[in-house]
């Protein structure tokens, strides 16, 4: 994966402890606070994890809507729940041991065929989840902290 096809941009800052307001990179996107639970934070909003969860569940559904409308295969209201398990690390710090996603589409009469190929074939269309599962590198620089590794 070499070829950039888009590119953007969103800050954080900080408002107050462990709370910070996120910009977006479009004027018409509302910035979100947030923020994590306690003990370290006051829970005014969500963390990184629910975060992640959220980002994951709406490409899942975005992902399925698109390949249904490119199949033919008609869908109702979609409701989806994200399960997400923290775990801690063999250095006891907390990590995502897994996220589970159930989608109900709220199929109604349908082509067995049609919802099998739409059903191998979603999840390729999600960029998060995807991403997700082959890993994204993550470069961080700290101005006025040299990177010592």
């Amino acid at each position: 994966m070499s070829d950039v096809v888009s590119e953007f941009l969103i800050t954080l800052d900080q408002a107050e402890d462990f709370q910070f307001l996120v910009h977006f990179d479009k004027e018409n996107y509302a910035p979100l606070t947030m923020d994590e639970p306690p003990p370290l934070g006051k829970d005014n909003g969500p963390g990184a994890a629910r975060a992640l969860a959220a980002a994951v569940g709406n490409c899942l559904c975005s992902s399925l809507l698109f390949a249904s409308r490119k199949n033919g295969l008609a869908l109702g209201q979609i409701h989806t729940t994200v399960r997400v398990q923290i775990v801690r690390n063999e250095r006891r710090r907390l990590r995502i041991g897994k996220i589970e996603v159930t989608i109900d589409p709220q199929l109604g009469e349908h082509d067995p065929e049609t919802a099998l190929r739409v059903r191998e074939s979603f999840e390729d269309f999600c960029t998060v989840t995807s991403s997700i599962r082959q890993g994204i590198a993550v470069e961080v620089e700290i101005k006025g902290i040299p990177n010592n590794k």
